[in-house]
């Protein structure tokens, strides 16, 4: 990390855009990718592009580099160099380790299936809240357990409430313990996890503002408890509606109305650039956008709030 950013309160505006390497894009990942750069520019800032794949075996490279090539195609060039989580590991592990000394970070047994079968409460997003099954266990039963199963490692939330101003949607407010639960930092096969990662990323990236989906909302709550943990400034968030399909549904990597390869094919940069800022109701259907356009749209209407 530039030395210049860190704990500096006028350090330079910055962006950026984490896709994970899973398949195509589709235009709601080309969406949080062109506001994030919008955004950073409208600011007189830098943009970077981190490849987030922690899970190598879900995340090929040639999918990263189609992505690359896919946002080079729209303009949208990282203004740094471009970071892959897999070659981060050493990185994490120094964090997890300052975690761990702090006496936060404990071994859990519990597998999926077994998160499913529990009475769990279930956060917003459908996804079970950990009822701190491993948070109290013995050496003796560790001990017991270890014989048969790999344990992965949870961060233990306090029963606490987290609170920030969310740029889209304001005030955003939940009790760590009660509405997010403890997370893992660290799965069973040793991977760290998303939640870890992605803090320890932007952090040591210098990034300012975080620009993404909403439903990646929950998740802010986990990385500012983070931040504070590991003594990082914490970032402003500005989370995005999620585009959807004409008929309603959610987009996802499956659509291929919406896959950035197939619209490749028969349209141009401009015309793409105008159906995402169509879709998100910035300007008329069938306009074309250049990248210029698109930030007189955002930057007109930041001046009119």
């Amino acid at each position: 990390m530039d030395k210049s950013l860190e704990n500096n309160p006028h350090r330079m505006h910055t962006g950026r855009f984490a896709p994970s390497p899973s398949g195509r894009m589709h235009l709601g990942n080309v969406y949080a990718a062109l506001m994030s750069w919008l955004y950073a520019r409208a600011q007189g800032g830098r943009w970077l592009v981190r490849i987030e794949d922690l899970d190598a075996m879900r995340c090929p490279r040639h999918f990263a580099d189609e992505i690359i090539d896919d946002l080079h195609w729209l303009g949208l060039d990282s203004d740094g160099e471009i970071l892959y989580q897999s070659e981060r590991a050493d990185i994490y592990l120094d964090a997890f380790n300052m975690l761990k000394s702090k006496g936060l970070v404990y071994d859990c047994f519990c597998s999926r299936a077994d998160l499913r079968a529990s009475s769990a409460p279930h956060s917003s997003d459908g996804t079970p809240i950990y009822p701190g099954t491993c948070r109290l266990l013995t050496p003796e039963q560790k001990s017991e357990l270890l014989k048969t199963r790999r344990p992965s490692q949870r961060v233990h939330l306090p029963d606490e409430f987290s609170e920030f101003f969310d740029l889209t949607y304001g005030v955003q407010r939940c009790n760590l313990l009660r509405d997010c639960g403890d997370f893992v930092v660290r799965r069973a096969d040793g991977v760290f996890a998303y939640q870890l990662a992605v803090t320890v990323d932007d952090a040591l990236s210098g990034v300012t503002e975080v620009v993404r989906g909403c439903d990646l909302m929950p998740s802010a709550h986990l990385q500012i408890f983070l931040y504070k943990q590991l003594g990082y400034d914490v970032p402003d968030f500005r989370h995005l509606p999620l585009l959807t399909a004409p008929d309603g549904r959610r987009l996802s990597k499956r659509d291929d109305d919406a896959n950035i390869s197939a619209l490749r094919a028969t349209h141009t940069p401009n015309q793409v650039l105008g159906i995402i800022m169509h879709a998100a109701g910035r300007c008329p259907e069938g306009a074309e956008l250049s990248l210029d356009d698109c930030l007189q749209l955002v930057v007109g209407d930041s001046k009119n709030k």
